[in-house]
């Protein structure tokens, strides 16, 4: 089988690429924008030759269409997204411009492809959309949605990923393209980068600089691990009925604040040498931005009983792999700070971007 993953350089992306490989798919390509990202997508492992990199802007409708002809893929992963929500307030063209179209560019490429397949290889391909759980919206303490519901986006971010969900289920409304949806919880992990909620507080609590969050902390969020975010977009995949859509829930929610002080403890517990201890110390509660929700919840019935699906790993077990993870690789966060712009993250707190730091010195 042969599958192109867009994004396939992120957190999410890579994790997908990874799994593909060990499990022993004949070719996986990885969709990067820029020469840098196509570096570190090929550094996630030493695949060996059933790994390939390409390097398209999913904006670029003629390189993209030009990707899948080249690499005919049996599926199409698409992960790429811009993804920082409070990003998506101060310029929402631009999450217009890569998420709903970047994902019509693709859907497009993949139509004509697919319309020129032999029967056989019509029948088995599949495009799958990866999205997010933030289309349903806020909901209430006691409260699930099911795939199906009516879509509530908050944010710029939000309605640009509910966009391109509605793009995806019209192809193959429209054309009868083999389509796949899946909406996630907050994955996270190795390779998330430093601007996201989790990376943030650990790379903020390396550096001893403000640890800030959103209101009082009481923002709730369900957690996976992105190994098995990816678990549960194979299982799609492989068993997902075309024109389905899934919901993505670990089923593991916590308070943002919850999540600051869990990491605090197993920084103290694993870095002898931080700056400032006690780490908690470092929280501050900062104005919440607009439209932030206060929380998601998905239904997990679907996936769990048509497709035989749950996560495997604990939330505290993955979020301590992978505070430890950062702390072994500084050299790549530190990368990815500054010049930088400033930035700001999905799920809980404003960006407090760190300083540069010499190597292996105290960042």
């Amino acid at each position: 089988m042969r599958v192109l993953v867009t994004g396939g350089s992120g957190c999410i992306g890579a994790a997908v690429v990874r799994l593909l490989v060990r499990q022993g798919c004949s070719r996986v390509i990885s969709l990067a924008r820029t020469a840098a990202q196509r570096d570190e997508a090929g550094s996630v492992a030493t695949f060996g030759q059933e790994y390939d990199v390409d390097a398209a802007d999913i904006c670029d409708a003629e390189a993209v269409k030009r990707t899948i002809e080249r690499h005919r893929p049996d599926a199409v992963i698409h992960v790429a997204a811009a993804t920082h929500v409070d990003e998506s307030i101060s310029d929402p063209i631009h999450f217009a411009r890569v998420n709903v179209l970047g994902t019509c560019n693709l859907l497009v490429a993949a139509k004509a492809y697919w319309e020129r397949l032999p029967e056989a290889e019509r029948r088995h391909f599949r495009f799958y959309h990866v999205s997010t759980d933030e289309v349903y919206g806020p909901v209430a303490s006691d409260e699930l949605v099911a795939e199906g519901a009516p879509y509530r986006p908050s944010s710029p971010y939000a309605a640009s990923k509910a966009s391109a969900d509605l793009m995806v289920r019209s192809w193959h409304q429209t054309y009868g393209l083999p389509t796949l949806i899946s909406n996630g919880c907050n994955a996270f992990g190795p390779m998330q980068h430093p601007s996201k909620f989790i990376p943030k507080m650990i790379i903020n609590g390396l550096c001893g600089i403000d640890l800030p969050v959103y209101g009082s902390g009481e923002h709730t969020r369900n957690w996976m691990s992105v190994d098995d975010h990816a678990r549960g977009i194979l299982a799609v995949l492989a068993r997902g009925r075309p024109g389905g859509q899934y919901n993505l829930e670990s089923g593991q929610e916590r308070r943002n604040i919850d999540v600051v002080r869990e990491i605090c403890q197993i920084l103290e517990e694993e870095v002898p040498d931080l700056p400032v201890r006690p780490v908690e110390a470092l929280i501050r509660f900062v104005p919440n931005r607009p439209g932030h929700d206060l929380r998601y919840g998905l239904n997990q019935d679907k996936m769990r009983t048509d497709l035989q699906w749950k996560p495997q790993r604990s939330f505290s077990g993955a979020l301590r792999d992978t505070v430890r993870w950062y702390v072994d690789h500084r050299e790549w966060w530190q990368s990815k700070l500054s010049p930088q712009p400033e930035s700001l993250p999905r799920s809980g707190s404003p960006s407090s971007r760190p300083p540069r730091a010499g190597p292996r010195a105290r960042p």
